[in-house]
């Protein structure tokens, strides 16, 4: 009897489902197009189901996005801890350099002081510095100059060197109570002795009014690399040894020449340093140079 039962209604819903399933998509757009006109009509009633659907739905999602969520913080958990090992490792690396140069640097330390107390070495003094911007060049008998707003009230003198960041660029040659002038290494009338960082040769960085100047008075048959740096020599007392000036670059007609540390035609704030030189200034005097 269930089984004659089950068998007619197969029989009565199959020709419904077939008409459902023939009609569904127009079906859909009525419904589509009856939400619309409901919408127009009653908007609030429109929300109201939205909100209800969603207040329905969302404990759904959320249940669902569980999984997810917990998958992918733990797939953010093991890349954080393969970060972390990859991190310490480097870590463990660069402090074992760090160990090396630590003690490479205490038994220099160590042999300098020992160094020092058998030539009885007598430490410079201490350097003063006053930081001037560059307001520009108000012309005069130097053609590769600029004007710096620091002057003898900032504890400016004649011969003290003038530094930007990367290394010498001049010294001063003009000082007024707010402004000194600065010649600069390129100028016509700078003489400054050096020496080359790995031949150990003493020259002389004589300016020509270009933007390279040249390496005088090398040793003949002297060998100078491309790239090597250039440092003052303190010879003649106008500045310390070792402060940076340069690098070597065969010039065109391949006489050496001197690359700058800084760029000479960007200069917007000058560093004038006092190294407690004594004899500076009475170099200066004597150069032929600064005396024309």
């Amino acid at each position: 009897m269930k089984a004659r039962n089950s068998g007619s209604v197969a029989r009565i819903a199959a020709p419904v489902w077939g008409m459902v399933q023939r009609f569904y998509f127009p079906l859909l757009i009525l419904a589509a197009i009856a939400l619309m006109m409901i919408g127009h009509v009653n908007g609030g009633l429109v929300d109201q189901a939205r909100s209800r659907a969603t207040d329905a739905v969302s404990p759904i999602l959320n249940v669902l996005s569980r999984p997810a969520a917990s998958v992918a913080d733990a797939l953010e958990y093991f890349r954080s801890l393969t970060d972390l090992h990859n991190e310490n490792a480097r870590l463990r690396q660069e402090n074992a350099r760090l160990l090396q140069w630590q003690q490479a640097a205490l038994r220099l330390e160590a042999e300098n002081g020992s160094l020092r107390s058998l030539l009885s070495f007598r430490p410079d003094p201490a350097a003063t510095i006053v930081t001037g911007r560059v307001v520009g060049d108000l012309g005069g008998a130097f053609v590769r100059t600029v004007v710096v707003t620091a002057g003898a009230r900032d504890g400016v003198a004649r011969g003290q060197a003038a530094m930007s960041g990367q290394g010498l660029i001049g010294r001063v040659v003009q000082v007024g109570e707010w402004s000194s002038r600065v010649l600069l290494i390129t100028d016509l009338n700078a003489r400054i002795p050096v020496v080359l960082e790995t031949s150990r040769q003493r020259a002389v960085l004589a300016g020509d009014n270009s933007d390279h100047p040249l390496l005088t008075y090398l040793p003949p048959n002297s060998e100078v690399s491309k790239g090597e740096r250039v440092f003052t020599s303190g010879h003649g007392g106008m500045f310390p040894p070792g402060l940076p000036v340069g690098m070597v670059e065969p010039g065109p007609d391949g006489r050496p020449r001197v690359v700058p540390m800084a760029d000479l035609s960007r200069l917007e704030h000058v560093q004038i340093i006092d190294f407690g030189v004594a004899s500076g200034v009475a170099a200066e005097k004597a150069q032929p140079g600064a005396a024309r």
